[in-house]
């Protein structure tokens, strides 16, 4: 009875839409996720998200549509918060905790000042991924050729970046430039994927997937792909289940990317268990 809901819905237009959205959004977010927890950022990528709330909500201020407000809105935000990471002296959790915080309450002022806001906040907090359209996979397609470009053509000095950064300013490497399109590309990621998984489970979306891949992962390169494998494969079967159980679609996604995560720790457990009794037997 489940495999034939499953089969039904994905002969629906808006079901294809919402599964290729799922897609590139994950393989996007696992992507970049695995530079993201390596260098320390996951709580900027849960700013990044809460902030997105406040750009939807000057865009419905501004009769503008959302989410074409939401891209720039969330370069600029992202470009504002680095630069003020980079020039005062506050500890980072504590500026990007004033941050989020402070841009959630005022995006909550600000639509329930509007009147024009027609949609629910549940979807903004949870995502809308059926209501996604051919022009927002448009946009998530170009999104995603840009990110692999990215990543193909600066994988070595990111890498360098995250590891040495020191080593990369000595070797020549435009570190500032780098960091600078990284957080970019970061930003607009998320601003896409607010749509598949909600202000309030964008960060899950971006860090689960990495730091679940680098269980298995030897090389960087290797954590890269893999990151992004996982965030897609979780979009795919979150997907199938939200159709077959009729559950929320976007915290079907996180549920299985949790799961491939908790399920990499247990199998890493019992490998580790079985090398330790087996370097101990030898000697018993």
């Amino acid at each position: 009875m489940m495999l034939e809901r499953m089969i039904d819905l994905l002969q629906l237009p808006f079901m294809q839409r919402a599964l290729w959205a799922g897609i590139l959004t994950g393989g996007m977010a696992g992507a970049l996720g695995s530079f993201t927890i390596l260098r320390q950022l996951s709580f900027f990528s849960d700013a990044l998200g809460h902030s997105a709330l406040l750009g939807i909500s000057l865009g419905i201020i501004l009769g503008l549509n959302p989410s074409v407000m939401l891209l720039p809105f969330a370069v600029v935000f992202a470009l504002g918060v680095t630069y003020l990471l980079e020039h005062t002296r506050l500890w980072t959790d504590a500026l990007l905790n004033i941050i989020y915080s402070a841009s959630l309450a005022i995006a909550v002022i600000l639509l329930s000042m509007s009147d024009r806001y027609q949609g629910g906040l549940n979807n903004l907090l949870f995502g809308d991924i059926l209501a996604v359209r051919p022009a927002d996979l448009i946009m998530s397609g170009t999104l995603c050729a840009f990110v692999s470009i990215f990543i193909l053509l600066t994988l070595r000095v990111q890498l360098l970046i995250t590891v040495n950064e020191a080593l990369a300013v000595a070797r020549g490497a435009a570190v500032g430039i780098q960091r600078l399109l990284f957080i970019t590309l970061l930003a607009l990621v998320v601003a896409v994927s607010i749509k598949t998984v909600g202000v309030l489970l964008i960060s899950a979306f971006v860090v689960i997937p990495a730091c679940g891949a680098r269980l298995w992962s030897r090389q960087f390169s290797q954590y890269v792909v893999l990151a992004a494998l996982v965030g897609v494969g979780s979009a795919i079967v979150g997907m199938l289940l939200s159709a077959g159980m009729n559950w929320p679609s976007g915290p079907s996604i996180v549920v299985c990317q949790l799961a491939f995560f908790l399920g990499s720790i247990a199998i890493n457990s019992l490998r580790g268990a079985r090398l330790y009794r087996g370097q101990k037997s030898p000697t018993s």
